[in-house]
């Protein structure tokens, strides 16, 4: 019993101490907030019924979770992008993920940002991108469109102006250098398809 009070006082603290963050949101465009912080909420499978609640252990828990929030108030409100500069000082980002990308769906979920760079033209909705990935250009001026519901895993790299599809899966350590289409799994270097529609394949980009 007295363990259990002990917790739930720890976390009332966390959660207090990273409510400031609030005063972004609420001067931030909080619509994609709002989808992305469901999203996460639902696959890390948070208990909490408060939607502020979750918002707050996300913002103190995963710091993935901080560089996506601090990137949507960097596209909206102009107060909220001023005073965020102030915030970082005490809530900091996650260092080794960068996210270089204006144009990005709600719902962005991403998994151990580790070594990560997300530098591509637009993301669509509801895409996920796990750990020592990198999105990105090969010149100076083409980066990667990705559609709806990608999932580009592990170590993946997926470079220049090249266009995802929807509902893509990019293997682990794959490399992708040309267009994927609809409904695919790509896998290997360089990257091939090896499911397409639902049926196993074996097909080069």
């Amino acid at each position: 019993m007295r363990q259990s009070l002990v917790q739930t006082a720890h976390i009332t603290l966390i959660l207090l101490l990273t409510s400031p963050l609030l005063i972004l949101f609420l001067l931030s465009t909080k619509k994609n907030i709002v989808l992305d912080m469901k999203r996460w909420s639902k696959l890390l499978k948070l208990p909490g019924d408060s939607d502020v609640i979750n918002l707050l252990v996300l913002l103190s828990r995963y710091k993935e979770f901080r560089n996506l929030f601090y990137h949507r108030v960097r596209t909206g409100n102009l107060l909220a992008r001023i005073l965020m500069h102030f915030f970082k000082i005490f809530y900091k980002e996650l260092p080794t993920l960068g996210i270089w990308t204006d144009s990005i769906g709600p719902g962005l979920f991403i998994q151990h940002g580790v070594c990560t760079i997300i530098a591509a033209d637009s993301i669509g909705e509801n895409c996920s991108i796990n750990q020592q990935v990198t999105i990105g250009y090969i010149d100076d001026i083409h980066s990667p469109t990705i559609g709806d519901n990608v999932r580009i895993t592990a170590g993946a790299k997926v470079l220049g102006g090249v266009n995802i599809g929807d509902n893509v899966t990019v293997g682990a350590n794959a490399v992708v250098l040309k267009d994927v289409p609809n409904n695919c799994v790509v896998v290997g270097v360089p990257a091939r398809i090896v499911r397409k529609d639902g049926a196993r394949v074996n097909q080069p980009l």
